[in-house]
């Protein structure tokens, strides 16, 4: 999976839009959450409701799965593309932020199915 492959399949999620809230930084949001941080070769995505349940994901992929900076302590981790983690695996764990993050949103904010 690549960049732009990354992006499209993020944008196809009911209400996600694309955004860059910092200069270079391009995201998917739902609502006004990000829930993909997009990049090249990797995507930061929300893992767990905690640490200890994000970190799972990196005792599995010690070498494609790190504890985000900053944010980390809240579950999010950044993910290697095109490393051990199959691509359908990938796009789970993208399934699986975009879900954690639409069910925090207001019921006001949240996309129609």
């Amino acid at each position: 999976m690549n960049g732009k492959q990354l992006l499209k399949y993020c944008l196809a999620k009911p209400g996600a839009w694309q955004d860059e809230p910092w200069e270079g930084d391009v995201v998917a949001k739902v609502g006004d959450k990000i829930f993909a941080f997009l990049g090249e070769t990797s995507v930061g995505l929300k893992c767990g409701r905690t640490r200890d349940e994000a970190n799972e994901l990196i005792r599995v992929y010690p070498n494609d799965v790190t504890a985000s900076s900053y944010i980390g302590r809240y579950g999010w981790n950044g993910v290697k593309l095109n490393g051990a983690i199959p691509d359908d695996e990938v796009r789970e764990l993208i399934d699986q932020s975009y879900e954690a993050v639409v069910s925090r949103l207001p019921k006001s904010k949240r996309p129609q199915v």
